[in-house]
């Protein structure tokens, strides 16, 4: 119960802070390599969207064979959704496909069953492009010093989050199966994805213009 109650509270704390930092700069395109790492970082963890499908992703990944290649597999599709975006080429229904992403990762670590992951890989590259373009709106027009350092933000910590989750799981909180994962979970993630929608909608109305 305490771990359930962490996992939730960690959510809860990460979409806050997403309604009142959208934008890691505050909505300023980065203008150096520093500016440019440090909002690569920070654009995955402050929107709660992004955050519970790296999450997600990692704790899919955990029970697999090889726990890294479907992580980065959906990295390496951010990165080149960012650079569409960037290149000012359009995707359709892109915040539609995000919120409809990270609920089927919720359902899928619900279910508790270990998939197959070739299929993931593709799936979750192909999901990467959606988060990436919206990464890049927060770029777009930067120089290309700085773009570089957030391509290498967004993509090392999405890398380590995913990779720490599926850690946590197996290593820390002892779970040796995905189905064993599943009731301890079950709620932080519909939690989570419920909270998702709650400050998506809450945004819109409180920042109008953002």
């Amino acid at each position: 119960m305490t771990r359930l109650l962490f996992t939730a509270a960690t959510m809860f704390l990460a979409t806050a802070g997403s309604a009142f930092a959208h934008h890691p700069m505050g909505g300023d395109v980065p203008a150096t390599m520093l500016h440019g790492l440090l909002s690569g970082i920070g654009h995955p963890v402050i929107g709660l969207d992004h955050l519970a499908f790296v999450i997600a992703v990692g704790l899919i990944a955990a029970f697999q064979k090889n726990r890294v290649m479907t992580p980065a597999s959906f990295v390496l599709g951010t990165m080149v959704g960012t650079m569409l975006s960037v290149s000012a080429l359009a995707m359709p229904l892109v915040e539609l496909v995000i919120m409809l992403s990270v609920v089927a990762a919720g359902v899928m670590v619900m279910r508790g069953k270990v998939a197959e992951m070739l299929p993931v890989m593709i799936v979750a590259g192909f999901i990467g492009l959606f988060h990436g373009w919206a990464y890049g709106q927060a770029v777009v027009g930067v120089e290309t010093t700085p773009l570089v350092a957030y391509l290498a933000g967004i993509a090392i910590v999405q890398m380590v989050i995913a990779l720490a989750a599926g850690f946590a799981m197996r290593e820390i909180w002892k779970v040796g199966s995905a189905a064993a994962m599943q009731p301890r979970l079950a709620g932080a993630v519909i939690a989570g994805v419920g909270l998702t929608y709650l400050v998506e909608a809450a945004e819109s109305v409180i920042f109008p213009g953002v």
